[in-house]
């Protein structure tokens, strides 16, 4: 979730007063920042991953699941070994860390240590990940559940919280129709801050519409009825015909999902990482879609993505271009959670060709101070944005040593990707951390995808691959991927020849520098990770090749064959998405009435069936694939047709 400085949360009146004092101070700290690690080199490759969890009610009486409201118990006991460990300085022993997230119904974890550059370390991530969901289940209550899921079915449903909340639409922090202020995690004042002020700075609620999925009994035009909010002419105007209309932060942030961040070697390498994983974002944004329904509707799109930037947008009418510009400093084309809006490295300074806002002095001081224009620039546009959350103890730091004021706006810009600096006198290096992806049901799912994107930077580095392509055309493929079936059916921009081009040479630079439409053309997911014969090679079978050059023992062999056979099937369609696999169980459930509605009962029976799935208990074979025996691996990789669950 980002930072979380404690501290006395400032209102939106006085956070706007101290906000050009933030964006001034936070610059010069990365500036101090960059000067003193500019030339670090030869970290070592160090990554992890970070989960979010739901914590689920059953209450089988009434066939019933509910979101349980017990983070704020579980969290102290979940982090007494990390305090222990720091108190003894035994830290290298811890296998997770715990941190709250934005509701009061999920729990973020993440492994205790870092995983190194030894690829025998992706025979942990699996079993890592299953111990991080013992360690929480432990802790419930037998009729409760925690669950990996990108986002409850019935979030914003009446009574979807245990113990069931009111809503208050008319005060509060959000003004929720649907989503009650006391979900939002009450123990740190971040989160409930964030949501105060981004309402307040934006002048309105935020307003979400999610196109409905239009089954054979579902009403056209489908409008809710919210006679009871008729005289409010902020709702009315918000509401869209044949879309889901949602009010809150809670429905973006109360969400869940994958992310990984690599540790690079040096700063240059983490800019062209960074670069080349932005391609990446949409693609595997749609291969692991995982959320097509929200406030209990079957939606008409795959992904979370649209959904959680549309619930922290804190534009202002003047800034979205619906009224002039008066008060407000810039026209700005999107939330401050989306999808990357530039390349941060010189390769891929061509292909930006989308106008990016930016704060021309911020550029400016940076350049002055040894900064190159293409990092300037970028970091002059995440600094378009005021801060949303300010603490008064923090007003005031020590430039050269600290970085909260430059982490306040860094981290509340929640793009699809992150370049993250160093911290102040840190061992840490640069990192990038790769965002877009959703939460799969198993544990085995999660690592498969983990364990790919981290692969993938090996091959990228090793190989030297180009995937860039303009910078608009990865926007496009971000809305593509949401769309229902994308993965299936969606086709993506992507870069025809990613191997012949050294992007490190100074004549690639020079070539990359002026992009043409002939490198570039539309692919399927299928084709992108499984190849094209005589076209394109295909991202599994070229880390396939890249496996062969390295020393693998049986076990990381086996592994890691396993999880790239899983991919393989998802990419190809022979195994179904989770988004896909959740809409087909509604739409085969006995009690669907084909009219778009996500039922209680429904819900309840949904919620088991991935219960049951998460705990290995039930296999499904339009999901999952079976676990491969090490014999079914031959010399030269390719797998046979033995089997066994797993």
């Amino acid at each position: 979730m980002g930072l979380l400085t404690e501290g006395s949360p400032l209102s939106w009146e006085e956070t706007k007063k101290h906000a050009d004092h933030v964006r001034k101070h936070g610059i010069l700290q990365f500036i101090n920042l960059y000067n003193k690690l500019k030339d670090r080199k030869h970290d070592q490759l160090k990554w992890g991953d970070e989960i979010e969890y739901i914590l689920v009610r059953f209450d089988d009486a009434n066939q019933k699941a509910q979101l349980a409201l017990r983070a704020p118990d579980l969290l102290p006991k979940l982090q007494e070994k990390e305090h222990k460990a720091i108190e003894t300085g035994e830290t290298q022993a811890l296998h997770s860390l715990w941190r709250p997230e934005y509701a009061a119904y999920m729990v973020e974890g993440t492994p205790g240590q870092p995983y190194g550059s030894y690829l025998a370390c992706f025979n942990l991530v699996e079993g890592n990940m299953r111990r991080r969901r013992q360690e929480v289940q432990k802790l419930l209550h037998s009729d409760e559940a925690v669950l990996c899921f990108t986002a409850f079915p019935r979030l914003g449903c009446p009574s979807f919280t245990f113990p069931p909340l009111k809503v208050t639409p008319r005060d509060g922090v959000t003004h929720s129709l649907f989503f009650p202020d006391d979900a939002i995690f009450p123990a740190h004042p971040r989160y409930k801050t964030l949501s105060r002020n981004i309402r307040q700075r934006r002048g309105k609620k935020v307003a979400i519409n999610v196109p409905i999925f239009k089954d054979k009994k579902t009403p056209s035009p489908f409008v809710e009825n919210l006679a009871e909010f008729n005289d409010d002419p902020e709702t009315k105007a918000a509401v869209k015909p044949d879309h889901i209309y949602m009010d809150a932060m809670g429905f973006g942030m109360g969400c869940c999902c994958l992310q990984v961040t690599f540790q690079a070697s040096s700063i240059d390498e983490g800019r062209f990482l960074y670069d080349q994983l932005t391609v990446l974002c949409p693609i595997l944004l749609s291969i692991s879609a995982a959320a097509p329904i929200f406030r209990g509707f079957l939606a008409d799109v795959d992904c979370r993505w649209d959904v959680i930037s549309g619930s922290v947008d804190d534009r202002t009418d003047e800034e979205k271009g619906t009224a002039p510009l008066t008060t407000s400093r810039f026209h700005i084309p999107k939330s401050r959670y989306d999808s990357v809006d530039c390349y941060i490295s010189p390769w891929g300074e061509g292909y930006n060709d989308v106008k990016l806002v930016v704060d021309e002095d911020l550029v400016k001081l940076m350049v002055e101070s040894g900064i190159d224009n293409q990092l300037a620039r970028h970091m002059a546009h995440l600094f378009i944005r005021d801060p949303v959350s300010l603490f008064s103890e923090k007003i005031n730091q020590d430039d050269a040593n600290e970085s909260d004021h430059f982490e306040n706006i860094q981290s509340t810009n929640w793009q699809s990707m992150r370049f993250k600096p160093p911290p102040p006198n840190s061992p840490i290096g640069w990192r990038v951390e790769f965002r877009p992806m959703e939460i799969q049901m198993t544990d085995f799912e999660n690592a498969a995808f983990v364990v790919f994107i981290v692969l993938l930077t090996r091959v990228i580095i090793s190989f030297k691959l180009n995937f860039l392509i303009p910078i608009s055309k990865v926007e496009e493929n971000m809305k593509e991927a949401q769309k229902r079936g994308a993965s299936r059916t969606g086709k993506f921009y992507f870069r025809k020849d990613i191997l012949t081009e050294n992007v490190n040479s100074a004549a690639s630079y020079q070539k990359c520098a002026k992009p043409s439409k002939n490198e570039y053309t539309k692919m399927s997911i299928d084709e992108i990770f499984n190849g094209k014969e005589g076209e394109f090679p295909g991202l599994i079978p070229l880390i396939k090749d890249y496996l062969k050059d390295v020393d693998l023992d049986v076990d990381t062999s086996c592994t890691l064959l396993t999880y790239l056979r899983f991919i393989r099937k998802k990419a190809s369609g022979d195994l179904q998405t989770t988004a896909t696999w959740l809409r087909n169980f509604v739409e085969k459930h006995p009690e669907y009435k084909h009219d778009s509605v996500v039922s209680e009962k429904i819900n309840y029976d949904l919620m088991k069936a991935c219960q049951a799935i998460a705990n290995g208990e039930v296999h499904d074979s339009n999901l999952l694939i079976k676990r491969m025996k090490p014999a079914s691996i031959s010399e030269d990789g390719e797998v046979s047709d033995e089997e066994e669950d797993f």
